[in-house]
């Protein structure tokens, strides 16, 4: 028989955290974009939005990405890295990582 040892809570804040580096990590991405406004149990870091709810996350990314990339390839790649960081680190499931590019920059 397993013993139980108590209760782990991660704080939506690293949850959101792990989103925007994983993100930022890719090619392609250049930066982090701002995210709207909205009222609710969403938290929100920056060019990121996390709602857990029964322990599930959801995540909503803002990007803004290099000019002349893929843009469908580029964020069906964030999707895939930031739901594998999420369920690496923390073990919790990832509902869907939604991504709103919102403008395209010249990488000089």
């Amino acid at each position: 028989m397993e013993k139980k040892l108590g209760v782990v809570r991660i704080a939506p804040n690293v949850l959101s955290t792990i989103a925007r580096l994983t993100a930022q990590a890719v090619p392609g991405v250049v930066r982090m974009g701002s995210v709207p406004y909205l009222l609710g149990r969403r938290t929100a870091g920056e060019g990121v939005r996390v709602d857990v709810s029964e322990d599930a996350v959801s995540v909503e990314l803002y990007l803004v990405v290099e000019q002349g990339k893929n843009m469908l390839a580029l964020s069906r790649e964030v999707q895939s890295q930031v739901t594998r960081a999420i369920n690496d680190m923390v073990g919790m499931p990832v509902r869907e990582v939604n991504i709103h590019i919102l403008d395209v920059e010249t990488i000089h």
